[in-house]
């Protein structure tokens, strides 16, 4: 019999579960799908698609932020966002191809 062990790092099993945490919401999984095929967005954009309030969204944002998923990049008066790291739209993917969901 094989011995069994983890296959993942434990400083990457941590990172993974503080990254899920952070996104497991239908609206900030629904930015990075957004930000996947935009690459970056203002806000007033991300409220036209997703319907929501607008200090709803900010909200959102922020917690994404803070937690280093999405940054910002201000033009003038236009403020953008955008991930920091497009790896996390694998995530899409695998919801869509998941027969759980």
């Amino acid at each position: 019999m094989s011995t069994l062990k983890v296959r993942v790092d434990k400083k990457k099993l941590e990172r993974a579960a503080y990254i899920l945490k952070c996104v497991a919401h239908p609206v900030r999984i629904s930015i990075i799908d957004l930000l996947e095929q935009r690459e970056r967005l203002t806000v007033s954009e991300i409220q036209q698609v997703l319907e929501i309030e607008q200090s709803l969204l900010s909200h959102h944002l922020t917690n994404m932020r803070d937690k280093g998923i999405v940054d910002t990049q201000r033009e003038g008066k236009r403020v953008y966002y955008f991930l920091t790291d497009t790896t996390i739209t694998s995530i899409i993917s695998c919801i869509n191809g998941c027969r759980v969901f």
